[in-house]
């Protein structure tokens, strides 16, 4: 898998030392130093790789949110295609990176004394037990959040992430954005009304099952984001994780039409198109026999997300 990367042009120089000790905060922006400028072959290497150095020291110092962020990030920029069958490296790339860190913290051990040799012996410690725990991941699982627009499928979705292993959290697969990608659009460019065809839906959906079947044959986990008010839609997702071999649970969030109102008319800055005559037109929807486990989806964002850790077991 990683020649057949290198022939597609995804082995290549990158920054090469990318841990936080590298990265500054000037004028609020995040700006990288200290790339391996001395020599270009050590500098190369997988560009999942090259990232792997900055989630595995985001989720050393219990940034697991931040990491699950600039993973999910990464793949709506870079396009998630190029990466999904590269994500059964990661735990290697993780763990090597990892082990890396432990190898630097323990070589500052000999040439410092006292309370630094201390704790340059400690930090190397908990890289090598981060080493461990990330090189044997977890089993995969598939997520599937639904619920009609308004509801907060997105938001609930990406504050899931970070909870749902493997390391650094689950990948987000959201309609809004495929739909955007497969009409060859930004995503936040609006598309107009007569782009959202029964057709169009029915090649979005097949693409959200696809990246998540690729997703789990992987061995990383994937929560999926759509309405899924069809029961075909909610059935095709659930077999998509039992030809896969991996565990599935689906997520209905329910909300009144007039609380969903207000939520689409306050979105900014966001990928979903719907707006309130959207909303409106969905309360006519006969979603047929929901079997997904149900969740009140009043309240702050916090409190949703704890009901939906809670029937997840998370």
């Amino acid at each position: 898998m990683l020649r057949k990367r290198g022939e597609e042009q995804h082995i290549r120089r990158g920054h090469g030392d990318l841990h936080l000790r590298n990265v500054a905060r000037i004028d609020g922006k995040p700006v990288l130093f200290d790339a391996l400028e001395f020599d270009p072959v050590v500098a190369a290497g997988d560009v999942l790789y090259d990232l792997a150095f900055l989630l595995m020291d985001l989720l050393a110092r219990d940034l697991g949110h931040a990491a699950s962020l600039v993973f999910n990030r990464y793949l709506i920029a870079a396009s998630c295609d190029e990466h999904l069958d590269a994500l059964a490296a990661m735990p290697f790339f993780l763990a090597l990176r990892a082990a890396i860190r432990a190898r630097v913290a323990l070589d500052r051990r000999e040439l410092v004394r006292g309370k630094d040799r201390a704790e340059a012996e400690s930090e190397a410690r908990r890289y090598v037990a981060l080493a461990a725990r990330l090189i044997a991941p977890t089993r995969p699982t598939l997520v599937a959040i639904g619920g009609l627009s308004g509801t907060g499928k997105s938001t609930i979705a990406a504050a899931l992430v970070p909870f749902v292993d493997p390391a650094p959290g689950a990948v987000h697969l959201r309609s809004d954005i495929e739909r955007k990608r497969l009409a060859g659009v930004r995503e936040l460019d609006r598309l107009p009304p007569e782009a959202y065809t029964s057709q169009s839906s029915a090649q979005v959906y097949a693409r959200l099952n696809e990246l998540a079947r690729r997703t789990a044959v992987g061995g990383h986990s994937a929560i999926i984001d759509a309405v899924h008010a069809r029961a075909g839609e909610r059935d095709e997702i659930a077999s998509v994780a039992r030809e896969a071999g991996v565990p599935f649970a689906g997520i209905w969030l329910e909300l009144p039409l007039e609380a969903r109102i207000r939520r689409v008319g306050v979105r900014r800055g966001d990928a979903s198109d719907a707006d309130a005559e959207v909303a409106r037109a969905q309360q006519d929807y006969d979603p047929g026999e929901i079997r997904w486990r149900r969740i009140d989806a009043s309240g702050h964002p916090g409190e949703v997300v704890a009901r939906v850790r809670s029937a997840l077991g998370l």
